[in-house]
């Protein structure tokens, strides 16, 4: 663990319950600063929970956390005045224009007149949104919003900058220029916690990852070291039929011994496997079935396979923000 001075999210047995619910249950996280950290999990697994409570949304029930020195519950204002957190929806202003909403923020944040429109134009030409700055956010599309979001958070360049599910919803190339300004912000020394269930987003962006599943970190480490907790290789086939998905499957886990996930691609299945030998006597086996095979591979595994060794469920399901959502949110909000 760094030393305190280099950590810029400290966390001890932070726990948060809703009713019957423990949605938090022991949250212990290390975040060095300067560095962009995934957070994953499934959705439900407190992820957005944990997020709210360190942004200072949510009183913990137990346990302690410190964001850039300070304590979360203590030293509260403190902590908003250094942090931002964007969420799962865009949180501009609809019925003002691109520009309008930059400027708005920054007369907010103490800039001057001249001063807000100098950065609201600066930040518009930086996430490719010059063109429609004078166009109202109503008839932005999904990844403008969310470039737009991601610009009105840092109007004042924050020290932690908090993303949840950042590019859900967004077509690649959305996605894509999305993960260039995450880059961007962290090589200019902002810290960034990402929360996230696309798990190629973490491993394309994070330097540490935590799984949280039911409210715990299950497992830590860089994208490295969590791929190799669970085994040197991992067979990926994909079928020319994807009909002949599920007797690829039965096959397979016969063969192998192992579990068998199934690729989002209809086509596409893989399964832990070091052994290229037994790889390839799966491979045999399912060609005398008839079962027809496009290609095949043996490699590292990828994170989907760890999240599915760790959790035994893929990253998918109920929303987290729908299941941790209460009622009385504003009565658990810190004074």
């Amino acid at each position: 663990m760094a030393a305190d001075g280099a950590l810029a999210i400290e966390t001890t047995g932070l726990t948060k319950a809703f009713g019957a619910t423990r949605a938090v249950d022991g949250v212990d996280l290390a975040v060095p600063r300067g560095s962009v950290y995934g957070v994953l999990g499934p959705n439900g697994a407190g992820k957005t929970t944990t997020i709210r409570m360190l942004a200072t949304l949510l009183r913990p029930d137990g346990g302690s956390a410190r964001v850039l020195g300070h304590d979360i519950v203590d030293e509260a204002d403190t902590v908003r005045g250094l942090v931002s957190l964007t969420g799962q929806l865009a949180s501009v202003d609809e019925d003002l224009t691109g520009r309008e909403n930059l400027m708005l923020l920054g007369r907010l944040l103490g800039l001057g007149r001249r001063g807000a429109r100098i950065r609201a134009d600066e930040l518009l030409e930086a996430f490719g949104l010059t063109d429609a700055a004078g166009r109202l956010v109503k008839n932005y599309s999904g990844g403008m919003r969310r470039r737009l979001d991601l610009a009105a958070s840092i109007v004042v360049t924050p020290r932690l900058m908090f993303l949840d599910e950042p590019t859900t919803g967004l077509d690649p190339r959305s996605r894509n220029h999305v993960w260039d300004i995450i880059r961007t912000l962290a090589a200019e020394g902002t810290t960034i916690l990402l929360c996230t269930q696309y798990l190629d987003e973490a491993d394309q962006l994070a330097e540490g990852i935590a799984v949280i599943d039911r409210g715990r970190v299950i497992a830590e480490g860089t994208p490295g070291q969590l791929k190799a907790s669970v085994g040197s290789g991992a067979l990926h086939v994909r079928l020319l039929d994807g009909a002949q998905r599920p007797e690829a499957e039965r096959l397979l886990a016969r063969e192998l011994g192992t579990p068998v996930r199934l690729e989002p691609d209809p086509s596409a299945l893989s399964a832990p496997c070091a052994d290229g030998d037994k790889a390839a006597e799966a491979i045999g086996e399912l060609s005398r079935a008839g079962v027809r095979i496009a290609d095949f591979s043996l490699g590292r595994p990828s994170l989907d396979e760890v999240f599915l060794a760790l959790t035994g469920r893929p990253a998918e399901g109920t929303s987290d923000a729908q299941q941790e959502q209460r009622p009385a949110i504003t009565e658990e909000e810190p004074a």
